[in-house]
């Protein structure tokens, strides 16, 4: 492992009050259960309304425009093909959009990085221990999905 990815692990590690949970749970299962509201909370976004932001649902062209937009880490559940996004936001950040914040006392499944797992994916990977998304860039980015919506009906 190379020392930027293991330094983004390790931060996410010590999401866990018990870093070596995480570890142990990436090697047996390949992703963690992280505690929220510690290291980072978590915004849960439909897929829909992150593919209409996109203007595609192809995987590639949602990761360039949420790399381009948010400039952050981005997981997606990928148990289904509805499977929600997870942007992930520091703590103190202040959001008040629609979707759902998750923070303290909600744990999100978060795969090793640089490790792929079925269930979960990393869209964006984290880049650098604490560099999270902005959540004013993903108001912005949501707030194209209902004028494209609008526009795609004619």
């Amino acid at each position: 492992m190379d020392a930027t990815l293991g330094a983004v692990s390790q931060w996410l590690a010590d999401a866990d009050p018990r870093p070596a949970n995480a570890w142990a749970e990436w090697e047996k299962h390949g992703i963690a259960l992280l505690p929220l509201g510690r290291r980072f909370d978590a915004v849960r976004v439909p897929a829909a309304r992150l593919h209409a932001a996109a203007g595609s649902d192809q995987p590639r062209i949602v990761a360039d425009a949420l790399r381009s937009w948010l400039e952050g880490p981005v997981l997606r559940d990928l148990r289904s093909s509805l499977g929600p996004y997870y942007v992930l936001i520091a703590p103190d950040a202040e959001w008040s959009g629609p979707e759902e914040r998750l923070s303290t006392n909600t744990y999100l499944g978060v795969p090793r990085p640089g490790h792929p797992t079925m269930l979960t994916r990393w869209i964006i990977e984290l880049q650098t221990s604490g560099r999270l998304c902005d959540p004013r860039h993903l108001r912005a980015l949501l707030a194209t999905t209902d004028p494209l919506r609008a526009v795609g009906r004619r």
